[in-house]
């Protein structure tokens, strides 16, 4: 049977995953795997989760095991919006940060619209753009296309003038010059993950934060704070959220997925009242509610302070494996490789010399028993194919070593073959 004609017309904008494509033909455990953005299962605190489900089903009996409201459990909304000194009303949980990124695409953005990002951009958050038919630009590009011309663009006059491309784009920020459609929709979010960018690991600097706050009021665009790593900070000093800097205009994205379990599929939205009331009667269409059971259990688990004492071990963990994963790059990469030194997150991002290619090689890698993700399916153009990204939070600590001594080894051989 031909099934294609039953499809709608966002199906051929759906994006498969790289990464999810590896997990789903290889064994994990069978290689060395620096692919995936997975935790280390070492961080999650196994030895509570029992007495957290005890403490939950005699605090709160059935209530756990039924519905729950959209918005979600009082006693999770009132958790966080303590810890992070918002009211209540500001704060709406999700069926994890991911859910998030796509339910603020979902109710934000039309077919044609601009979606304004980093160079390279999170894949999964790219994947929800691209479903919905928005166009993905950077803030220079976009900046640089509105100024070009002089004609009306997106229907407002104040996008007529010119203007200077935005500081926060930075050299990384690159034109999209193979994607950027003929005509232009207007610009909806800005959407950036400010600290230990994935899959860059950079983090913004406090004026490129503020660069960033003065473009969306310049050009009255919403921002998209997409913040999973924020508490995972190995080095250097704290910055201000960009919620902080512009609460009007901001949804600030957090998770428990890197400082709980992400097997509980939780996370959160804070953010102007009238944008969450959408995002609510959006939501009751997609899942009704969030996982209950699991709410309860991350109520718990930041309310009593195990939340924080669990991230001093994570956090120390991390740094060790972030440490020790420069030092083997130091160690067997060859001349021409350079990488980043994030200040927290999961990842590494590595540049290689020009004439290679990452997405041809990985097959090779693959084959041989090592795994990465080739940096240029996080560019929207599908460029920079001389990058990739290494994961270093999730591999065996005994398989570190071999695996990034097998990756310096193929590259070695790619060098030396052209």
């Amino acid at each position: 049977m031909y099934f294609n004609k039953f499809f709608s017309a966002d199906v051929p904008s759906f994006l498969r995953s790289p990464v999810r494509e590896i997990f789903r033909k290889v064994d994990l455990s069978a290689i060395c795997s620096f692919a995936g953005g997975y935790p280390a299962a070492t961080t999650f605190p196994l030895s509570q989760i029992p007495s957290l489900s005890s403490t939950v089903l005699e605090k709160y009996g059935t209530k756990p095991l039924q519905y729950g409201a959209t918005q979600g459990v009082p006693e999770l909304r009132e958790v966080i919006a303590g810890r992070y000194g918002v009211p209540v009303s500001q704060v709406q949980i999700t069926t994890s940060s991911q859910q998030g990124i796509d339910i603020c695409t979902r109710i934000l953005a039309d077919p044609g619209d601009v979606i304004l990002a980093d160079n390279p951009v999170y894949l999964g958050a790219l994947q929800s753009f691209r479903a919905y038919r928005a166009d993905v630009m950077t803030i220079a590009e976009y900046l640089r296309m509105e100024g070009g011309t002089g004609s009306e663009i997106c229907g407002h006059p104040r996008h007529n003038k010119r203007k200077e491309p935005a500081a926060c784009c930075g050299s990384e920020a690159e034109a999209i010059s193979g994607s950027v459609p003929a005509s232009i929709g207007p610009a909806k979010f800005i959407y950036v993950i400010p600290d230990f960018n994935n899959p860059s690991g950079r983090t913004m600097s406090l004026q490129e934060r503020e660069e960033l706050v003065r473009v969306a009021r310049e050009l009255d665009v919403l921002i998209v704070e997409d913040s999973p790593y924020r508490e995972l900070r190995y080095s250097g000093k704290p910055l201000p959220t960009i919620r902080s800097m512009a609460p009007e205009r901001t949804l600030h994205l957090g998770s428990f997925s890197k400082i709980f379990a992400p097997g509980f599929r939780l996370g959160w939205i804070i953010g102007p009242e009238e944008l969450l009331e959408q995002i609510y009667v959006c939501k009751q269409c997609l899942d009704l509610c969030p996982p209950v059971f699991d709410q309860y259990l991350a109520a718990e688990f930041m309310g009593s302070g195990a939340l924080d004492e669990n991230l001093t071990h994570t956090i120390a963990e991390y740094r060790q494996r972030r440490d020790d994963m420069v030092n083997l790059l130091q160690k067997y990469m060859p001349e021409g490789v350079s990488w980043t030194y994030p200040e927290g997150g999961l990842f590494l991002w590595l540049t290689l010399p020009e004439q290679i290619d990452t997405v041809a090689l990985y097959d090779r890698a693959l084959s041989a028993g090592v795994a990465y993700v080739a940096g240029s399916f996080f560019y929207t153009d599908g460029s920079h194919r001389n990058t990739m990204r290494l994961n270093f939070s999730f591999i065996d600590k005994a398989k570190m070593e071999p695996g990034i001594r097998l990756l310096a080894q193929l590259i070695r051989g790619t060098q030396l073959s052209d």
